[in-house]
């Protein structure tokens, strides 16, 4: 784990002659938000607006991915591909059949906890969900399984969205403020899409529009995409891309991965490569998060400060605002209905951000059932803490984080459907590109030598070598940069005398095809790419 050093009552351990107290990253970001922007939040009412108080799990907890989608777009058979496991509570078909929040998580023997059971449990970070009551808390199990997968990483299965008004107002629970919940705290968001139902229904509208402020774990998932031809594929995900623009109101383009997640033959195998390669993406992507864990916590850490303090500021020019006796009804409304001006006042008097800022319309709709006679004046001490926090105490982890990466091993998700893409012939890019021949015996231009040779003597060879003049006149030919023929050149110049032979030349064509078929350059020449002749012999012992 990183280490942090820093000061703490209790529980103090010394390492050599010191007295410093080594702590986790977790543990420091824990003492900061309790020592310093706690008590702004308390003070303020945050929580009442905005979120809960964080706890020890939140810190804690592995990395979290939450998946999002409408019905039968394939979210549990997304999980069952990775886990390449059936767990508790699974239940998979066309029609809508997840109807529960599933929270599939490590455990040393398989079952399931149910909501209610699940929110008392202080090791896990769902206590805070106890507030959304028991409509939700019976749709909301833990799904626990002995996975090689889950000692890394834990994954949200959410309900299947449903079109219509009927879908939004029989849940019993406001399915968006979970989902909004969950998103502050998972890792990534992948929305899934099925590469025949593109509309996005009302709910799922306003489930993405939930998502505010976390673009950054949003992923994109086309699913299904080998039931389309290759025309249709396209013409699918230029409508996926119009459709989330609609939504998602960033100018970034979303990563979108496109491919089919499970473990069945594709109906459609012209785009297998392309498949592969994007799902090696994505599992690089969900690979990558728990070495990035300490960092997306100390990221969030930040966000939350940022609109704490945003916060604070509009909270206690409320209360600057009302009158001590009479009228203070009308102020209110007065003052919830000029609240977009005084978004803009704070604004130039702090010089904060638009966007950090709360929306306009849902705190409005919150102010209006607040007694602002109770809300607290500006107190500096409490903003100058925060800042404090802010400007030195995490910029300091954040380095220290980034020296504790560098000396620690590379963390990884393991086991499921990521060992399969990892080694063997089966890995991506196996066999392939420059890797194509690493395991045969013959030499792999050697298959289309003749055909290079008829162009390497149209060249006139001089003792059995070309120029460099004369091989650029037929390189340029492949219309490749001069970066990327400099490149081929100086691996297939084996000897390095500036003169091509009739093997070195059959090894630049055959890197020039590799290049024109979309594939890297090796940044040195393997071992079985090596032409025969000029490969040293091996030394045999005496």
């Amino acid at each position: 784990m990183f280490s942090w050093l820093g000061k703490q009552g209790g529980g103090r351990e010394r390492s050599g002659g010191g007295s410093d107290v080594v702590q986790t990253v977790t543990g420091g970001l824990r003492e900061l938000y309790l020592r310093k922007l706690l008590p702004l939040e308390e003070h303020y009412r945050f929580h009442d607006f905005h979120s809960p108080a964080l706890e020890e799990a939140d810190f804690e907890n592995k990395p979290m991915v939450l998946l999002v989608g409408q019905y039968s777009t394939g979210k549990t058979t997304f999980i069952r591909y990775l886990l390449e496991q059936d767990f508790p509570g699974m239940r998979i078909g066309p029609e809508p059949t997840t109807d529960s929040f599933i929270a599939v998580m490590y455990g040393d023997s398989e079952g399931s906890v149910p909501g209610n059971a699940l929110v008392v449990d202080p090791k896990k970070p769902f206590r805070k969900l106890s507030r959304f009551g028991n409509a939700f808390l019976n749709r909301f199990m833990c799904s626990q399984l002995p996975n090689q997968v889950l000692k890394s990483i834990s994954i949200i299965d959410s309900p299947g969205i449903l079109s219509g008004e009927k879908q939004r107002i029989s849940r019993g629970y406001d399915f968006c403020q979970v989902l909004q919940w969950f998103a502050e705290r998972v890792d990534r968001i992948i929305l899934l899409f099925d590469a025949h139902k593109l509309d996005i229904s009302d709910e799922f509208s306003e489930a993405i529009k939930s998502f505010r402020g976390q673009d950054d774990k949003i992923r994109v998932v086309l699913n299904k995409a080998d039931q389309v031809d290759t025309q249709q594929l396209m013409r699918v995900y230029g409508a996926l891309m119009w459709s989330l623009g609609k939504v998602i109101n960033t100018p970034e383009v979303l990563r979108v991965y496109i491919g089919s997640f499970w473990a069945h033959p594709l109906q459609n195998t012209e785009n297998r490569r392309l498949f592969e390669a994007e799902a090696q993406d994505l599992f690089k992507d969900i690979q990558s998060l728990p070495q990035k864990a300490a960092v997306r916590k100390l990221n969030d850490l930040i966000k939350r400060a940022r609109l704490a303090k945003v916060h604070a500021y509009i909270i206690s020019y409320l209360k600057k605002e009302m009158p001590s006796v009479f009228g203070k009804e009308n102020k209110k409304k007065e003052l919830i209905s000029r609240l977009p001006e005084i978004y803009t006042q704070l604004q130039r008097e702090y010089h904060i951000s638009a966007g950090d800022f709360p929306e306009v319309q849902k705190m409005q709709e919150l102010l209006e059932t607040c007694d602002f006679t109770k809300f607290h004046s500006l107190k500096p001490k409490l903003i100058e803490a925060v800042d404090n926090m802010l400007a030195n105490k995490i910029a300091s982890l954040m380095s220290l984080i980034r020296q504790e990466e560098s000396n620690m091993p590379t963390q990884m998700v393991h086991g499921g459907a990521f060992d399969g893409t990892m080694a063997g012939p089966f890995g991506h890019g196996y066999g392939e590109g420059a890797k194509e021949g690493a395991d045969e015996e013959e030499w792999v231009v050697a298959k289309d030598k003749p055909a290079y040779d008829e162009i390497f003597y149209t060249l006139s060879p001089i003792n059995g070598k070309i120029s460099g003049i004369s091989a650029k006149k037929e390189m340029v030919t492949s219309k490749l940069p001069n970066s990327v023929l400099g490149k081929i050149w100086k691996l297939a110049d084996c000897d390095g005398d500036g003169m091509l032979d009739d093997e070195e030349f059959a090894l630049a064509k055959h890197l020039i095809k590799i290049k024109l078929d979309g594939y890297e350059l090796p940044g040195t020449l393997p071992p079985h790419l090596v032409p025969p002749s000029h490969r040293k012999p091996l030394q045999t012992a005496e």
